[in-house]
């Protein structure tokens, strides 16, 4: 296909200046150490002012930046902390709020909480030890309990050092206070406290029915098995309870959430006056959401506020958000209309407004400025490849915008809305970090990051946008040698996801999107990537096309950009490679199985090979279950197509993976030795579902390897 849109080459008609190479070391792990972008240090709002706290590089100290006033001044130093605690700090610990001025600081289970006064600024700290092996460690809103768990029971902490057991004797496959349903649906925890301290709310989920799967030590010998629960495809999965504990009787409530047990509970939300807690209750086929209110203190439902329902899928994905002093008003996020958008509900289930609309998506809610109405939000509304921040005027659905920069910004706001802290980036600008007035825009600058890489020969980068078989629009960058020229045939490596909720191509910094690409480029080859459908950000239609065929349509548009490739004179379409990891390693695999004749070379990490063996929350999404879509099943099954491999074709795996099971790539060779067919193969011992840390290095010089071996 053509491009609509091509950037002219330029051709080189000097002599290029001479630049560093990249080496492996510095492509892997350079942006998180010595070729880091320099940024702020614990940059955040102090609750209910107006202080911006951040620290600068390579400095001991921490700043406090009062937005009204304009004052900096100093908010103390990591010799007064050292001082204070008697620890040995080699940098600004970790800081949590109490008040205004009284914080905590922590190492590990410890926490140091500060008693500074105006009569007695000096540092004098209380210490606070948890037990050891707590993890979850929640604060309560005024930072005087702590809620943990150790093993699988929930506790909590009191001021005078008591812990009292909040979920009872310990079962074995029953967990207390910990994130559920494989983090799906937005979960990223299990402790909910009320607003006002006394009632803490928590998921319970009884894996005991699901079946067991063993993750092998290899470390030690002899080898040790670890089973977890992996619950698959269509197969049994685990149960779900919420319950109140209320800390002044020290009684816990059953929320009467129902059956089937093997629903989904999510969108946990308490009301402001700690009344009622309101739950999103996502049937197993994940096609009908309830929201549903529940007294707090007997468990009982209340009522069901509205439902959605979808031909494909509902996936709910935030808690409610309350307006700024009301206890009967709440900002609902929904796709409903095919796209991420903010809804004014009452607790009564009316719907009052739709606040922002349009074909484009809310990325997040930032806060509020409750003096003029409006919700601040980060959304893509300008360039699908950017973010930016906006007002939104919840009454009225006028929006304004609070940055004029390109690229993609992350922000936050003051308690009252009235500032924003706004760092972004873009393809010339590393790093800038600002604080901004929502009312006039006016702004002081923090931080305007030099660029670590500038003498470094990185790829020239084009925007490319094509379009899909049905017309859809489909971006993608394509990377050239710095020193490119047109005159000669390049090898053309293919990255991709191409997978739910992932965006590859972006508006940032580094411009490549990974330094390895630039890696790559300068060794000789050229490198391709485009978010195809089914990828992030782009809205229902274009996320749900996949639905139930997995791999089918985004082949098909990984296939619309290499035509794309192959109609540049000066690639060589005899050497094409493709890489991904996890789904992108299922891309990866598929490509091969499925066009053979396409690419020369390719590297499948991490890869899914068939879905009847992946869990339950994601893939029943996207593809039901095996019993109800069995064809989808038998189509993306890789494991049956292994006979149709042409190109040279390297497996990587971690043998610790938890999220795509080592049985994945174990049965796939099974299936390539039955068949006949050679495949290459590889393993990282201890790893889960990604390779880290140093070793990550020798993962990419092995992929490096083998498309300089086969390319």
């Amino acid at each position: 296909m053509k491009p609509l849109l091509w950037m002219s080459f330029c051709l080189l008609t000097g002599t290029c200046l001479a630049q560093k190479k990249l080496s492996m070391k510095d492509a892997v792990l350079g942006l998180s150490s010595h070729l880091a972008i320099n940024n702020l240090v614990q940059p955040h709002w102090q609750k209910n002012t107006s202080n911006f706290i951040y620290g600068l590089k390579n400095q001991d100290y921490l700043l406090r930046y009062n937005a009204e006033t304009g004052f900096t001044d100093t908010v103390f130093t990591l010799a007064d902390i050292n001082t204070s605690t008697g620890e040995n700090f080699k940098k600004i610990p970790s800081i949590q709020w109490i008040s205004e001025k009284q914080f905590y600081v922590r190492k590990g289970n410890t926490f140091y909480k500060s008693h500074s006064t105006d009569d007695n600024p000096e540092l004098n700290f209380e210490k606070i030890e948890l037990p050891e092996g707590a993890e979850n460690i929640t604060l309560s809103p005024d930072k005087t309990y702590f809620a943990f768990t150790k093993g699988n029971v929930l506790n909590i902490q009191f001021e005078n050092g008591e812990v009292a057991n909040v979920s009872g004797v310990e079962q074995e496959h029953v967990l207390n206070g910990q994130s559920v349903h494989r983090n799906e649906f937005g979960i990223n925890g299990g402790i909910f406290w009320s607003p006002s301290n006394e009632h803490l709310a928590y998921y319970r989920m009884d894996e005991s029915m699901v079946n067991d799967y063993p993750i092998i030590d290899w470390s030690v010998t002899p080898a040790q098995n670890k089973n977890i629960k992996y619950p698959m495809a269509g197969g049994v999965s685990h149960h779900v309870t919420l319950h109140v504990y209320h800390l002044k009787t020290r009684k816990t409530t059953t929320l009467a959430t129902g059956l089937p047990a093997d629903h989904y509970l999510t969108c946990v939300t308490w009301s402001p006056d700690d009344a009622y807690l309101f739950v999103g209750i996502l049937n197993r086929e994940q096609n009908h959401l309830w929201l549903n209110q529940y007294d707090a203190h007997t468990g009982q439902l209340i009522k069901t506020l509205f439902e959605e329902s979808s031909q494909k899928y509902v996936e709910p994905q935030h808690a409610l958000t309350f307006l700024p002093g009301k206890n009967d008003e709440f900002i609902w996020r929904s796709q409903k209309d095919g796209f991420m958008h903010l809804y004014v509900y009452t607790t009564e289930g009316k719907l009052k407004k739709q606040i922002t609309k349009g074909p484009w998506l809310v990325n997040s809610i930032v806060g509020f400025q409750p003096s003029s109405n409006e919700v601040i939000i980060t959304a893509s509304k300008e360039d699908v490849k950017e973010v930016h921040s906006y007002a939104v005027n919840y009454k009225t659905g006028h929006i304004r915008p609070l940055d004029i920069e390109p690229g993609v910004h992350h922000v936050t706001a003051s308690s009252d809305g009235r500032f924003v802290y706004d760092w972004y980036h873009n393809s010339t600008t590393p790093r800038r970090a600002l604080v901004r007035r929502t009312s006039d825009l006016q702004e002081k600058e923090l931080l305007h990051a030099n660029n670590p890489l500038k003498d470094f020969a990185l790829s020239q980068v084009r925007n490319i946008t094509l379009k899909a078989e049905d017309g859809t629009v489909l971006f993608g960058k394509l990377m050239l040698p710095h020193d490119f020229d047109s005159t000669k045939k390049y090898p053309v490596i293919v990255y991709l996801y191409n997978g739910p909720h992932v965006q590859l191509i972006k508006n940032s910094c580094t411009e490549s999107g990974n330094l390895w690409y630039d890696l790559m480029t300068q060794k000789g080859y050229i490198v391709f990537s485009m978010d195809g459908r089914g990828s992030s950000n782009r809205g229902l239609k274009f996320e749900t096309s996949t639905w139930h065929h997995l791999g089918k349509i985004e082949m098909e548009d990984q296939l619309t950009g290499v035509q794309f490739l192959k109609n540049l004179s000066f690639v060589d379409s005899k050497r094409l490679g493709v890489h991904g990891w996890s789904f992108g390693g299922f891309m990866t695999t598929s490509l091969m199985l499925h066009y053979p004749e396409v690419f020369k070379a390719a590297v499948a990490g991490g890869p899914v090979m068939d879905w009847s063996m992946y869990e339950v929350m994601y893939t029943e999404r996207y593809m039901g279950t095996p019993k109800n879509n069995s064809q989808g099943y038998a189509e993306s099954n890789l494991l049956t197509k292994t006979k149709n491999i042409k190109g040279k074709l390297l497996l990587i795996h971690g043998t610790d993976d938890d999220v795509v099971v080592w049985q994945h790539s174990i049965n796939f060779l099974k299936n390539c030795v039955n068949n006949g067919v050679q495949v290459d193969y590889f393993v990282y011992p201890g790893h889960p579902h990604n390779v880290r840390g140093k070793d990550r290095v020798h993962l990419m010089q092995k992929i490096t390897d083998y498309f300089d071996q086969n390319l």
